[in-house]
């Protein structure tokens, strides 16, 4: 998530009201969790066993809850509670503005796209040309829709992610600043529903087709020519590449690729990450040749029993 301008580091520690230790004037351009960041932006850690991952990310400001030796060339943001203060950081830039009309006035819809009735679209939606939006449809605020893009009645684009820390009080949640990115193309059918990043983009890239109530995670990023059918869910941070098929009732663990061309056959449960141009079947998944086989060779053996 970027800034509307780059912030300082003295102007963030303010915000959060913690200390600080690096150049005062160092340029922050927004925030993002680990696997997205860049230079210019704030990771935040609190947990010792991520401290080095996150120290040494391409994220040039860490907001972290214990006093560390400051890599060179970044600066660090120190809090005793580093989750609360992300969280701070993403509500004092991207405030929840509640919406007063089913249109909202700053939606840009391009020319000879169809709205029907009962859709909502939120503030600072974008949406292409030639686009049909069914019924019922809810496209939450700065989700960007391409051209040529259809969407199907009860599909949900933009809710917040599934992403929760454990307190002695309960489940505090992260706040969710990212967006929802549809590409040219893209089809979804009805009652699907595609979670915004935490801090980053969910991005549904050209020419993917999307089943009726598929479910997409937060930052994850769905490449060109997928098919994906019905009753799937797709985790976190999940990168699929071009031109995957995934049948009905797949289910991904977060943090995975699923690599160009591969086939997921139905019903498997994407446990690990698989490499492209292979079917694959089961839980564990596996090659689905060797899969079968092994299958075939168990009912093999409760036969002679």
């Amino acid at each position: 998530m970027n800034f509307s301008r780059t912030q300082t580091l003295e102007e963030i520690a303010q915000i959060i009201n913690c200390e600080f230790i690096g150049d005062a004037s160092f340029a922050i351009k927004g925030i993002n969790e680990i696997h997205v960041v860049e230079k210019g932006d704030i990771v935040f850690v609190d947990h010792p066993k991520y401290y080095d991952k996150a120290l040494n990310s391409a994220a040039t400001i860490i907001l972290i809850n214990k006093k560390v030796d400051c890599p060179e060339g970044k600066a660090l943001l120190i809090s005793d509670d580093p989750f609360r203060d992300f969280n701070k950081i993403t509500k004092h830039f991207n405030p929840f503005i509640a919406s007063k009309v089913s249109i909202s006035e700053s939606a840009i819809i391009g020319e000879g796209t169809v709205i029907q009735p009962n859709v909502f679209v939120g503030n600072n939606v974008s949406i292409g040309k030639n686009c049909v939006i069914h019924p019922n449809v809810t496209i939450y605020d700065e989700t960007i829709i391409g051209n040529n893009v259809t969407i199907h009645a009860n599909t949900v684009l933009g809710a917040d992610a599934f992403y929760y820390k454990k307190r002695p009080e309960g489940y505090d949640k992260l706040i969710s600043g990212g967006r929802v990115v549809l590409e040219d193309n893209v089809d979804l059918g009805a009652s699907c529903t595609i979670d915004k990043g935490v801090s980053g983009d969910t991005t549904i890239k050209k020419g993917t087709k999307i089943d009726n109530q598929v479910h997409v995670g937060h930052d994850t990023v769905i490449g060109e020519k997928c098919l994906i059918a019905s009753q799937t869910g797709i985790a976190g941070c999940v990168i699929i590449e071009d031109e995957v098929t995934i049948w009905g009732q797949v289910g991904t663990n977060s943090g995975i690729t699923i690599g160009k061309g591969a086939i997921i056959l139905g019903q498997t449960g994407v446990t690990k990450s698989v490499v492209g141009g292979k079917s694959y079947f089961g839980t564990p998944i596996e090659e689905s040749r060797e899969k079968l086989k092994q299958l075939a060779g168990l009912k093999r053996l409760l036969k002679e029993k």
